[in-house]
């Protein structure tokens, strides 16, 4: 679909997901910085356009299955994102805090299809137990290195990243990637569905370190 068929609107009320704190009414750049080697895996540091550190994602080195902990700058628990097991297509559950509480379930995201030359998420908030329709949707494709973030199945895009390739981010031991967030738009929550398809694509293929 051409660019210019894409409806680029402002959400509005704004676009809460894990909390309003994280909406603001300006376009977020954000610049992802994770290392190419961790012993926990999927650490990573997010910054905004003038390198201030607004958040980190940690990885849990004994947890029985995958999970990576959104902290804030100061290192306090936003939200846990866990794999869940035995699921037919690879399934996340996103929790408020530190922890696995179903009562405290924000969103899930599901993958659809993960080729090379495609993917697709689909996100559904706690609040959509039937998941007959996706609430948002990541559409995307690892040959071209980008990927983007639609209200539900609509045109209507909230969010995009790229990778940053390059020989400086090899030679430093990090891959680097960046994000677009569209005002009024919950930016912890795009920081959340980017690194649970950061893990999806290193899982389907354990050669590529993140987002290639």
């Amino acid at each position: 679909m051409a660019a210019s068929s894409l409806s680029l609107v402002h959400p509005s009320p704004m676009m809460a997901v894990v909390g309003l704190q994280f909406c603001t009414p300006h376009v977020m750049g954000l610049t992802f910085t994770k290392k190419a080697f961790s012993f926990s895996g999927g650490d990573f540091i997010i910054s905004d356009a003038k390198g201030t550190v607004l958040m980190k994602v940690q990885g849990h080195v004994l947890s029985f299955s995958p999970c990576r902990v959104l902290c804030d700058a100061a290192g306090t628990p936003i939200i846990s994102m866990r794999i869940k097991p035995f699921s037919l297509h690879q399934r996340w559950n996103v929790y408020r805090g530190d922890w696995k509480d179903q009562r405290d379930l924000i969103f899930t995201v599901k993958e659809i299809c993960m080729l090379q030359l495609k993917t697709e998420l689909d996100v559904f908030l706690a609040r959509n137990t039937t998941e007959q329709h996706c609430n948002f949707k990541v559409k995307g494709s690892s040959f071209e290195k980008s990927w983007t973030l639609y209200l539900g199945n609509s045109n209507t895009i909230i969010a995009r990243t790229s990778r940053q390739s390059g020989i400086r981010s090899v030679l430093l031991g990090k891959d680097i990637f960046r994000a677009t967030v569209y005002p009024n738009v919950d930016y912890a929550f795009v920081v959340a569905i980017i690194v649970i398809l950061d893990e999806i694509i290193g899982k389907n293929d354990p050669a590529e370190l993140s987002f290639s």
